[in-house]
């Protein structure tokens, strides 16, 4: 069995029982540290895919803003109200139903299904590809939307700025 085989067994594995703390876990900080694994592990997939600019796209923006930015989020509320955060697990038989039919309905997808198996390609790589193209035949809509999300920043620090009386 190959390494990138074994490497694979062993990222799906991190993702699934991360993805497992965070649904069943009912502190929210264990859950966000756990978010933290499962995201990482996907991006382990994704270099394992040949996907450079996907891998790090996920660790820059889901690991690296989104998460950490909700992790400081609920330390610091929790520091400023004193409540201990804590969530329930409302629904748990229909949520076990449903996952249960999902489960079965791809099983039987994958049994059934004639895969043709193909000899891998071998990509180049992707970054220096879509960094030309994003500068060259996509720099207007790439500025386009640099300036879009300008304004949705300073219409949001505006927000939430209070006006004191």
């Amino acid at each position: 069995m190959p390494y990138t085989t074994i490497l694979f067994y062993v990222l799906a594995f991190i993702t699934v029982v991360s993805s497992v703390v965070v649904v069943f876990n009912k502190n929210v900080i264990h859950s966000a540290f756990s978010l933290f694994f499962a995201l990482f592990a996907v991006s382990g997939i994704y270099v394992l895919l040949n996907a450079d600019f996907i891998a790090i796209t996920q660790i820059m923006i889901y690991v690296g803003g989104i998460l950490i930015l909700l992790l400081f989020g609920v330390m610091l509320t929790t520091k400023i109200t004193d409540i201990e955060l804590r969530s329930k697990n409302l629904n748990t038989v229909p949520g076990l139903i449903f996952t249960v039919g999902i489960i079965s309905i791809l099983v039987f997808i994958i049994t059934t299904t004639k895969w043709n198996i193909k000899q891998p390609v071998m990509n180049e790589e992707t970054v220096s590809q879509i960094g030309r193209m994003l500068l060259t035949n996509y720099l207007l809509p790439f500025e386009i939307a640099s300036i879009v999300l300008l304004v949705a920043l300073i219409g949001s620090a505006m927000f939430a700025r209070r006006i004191k009386d």
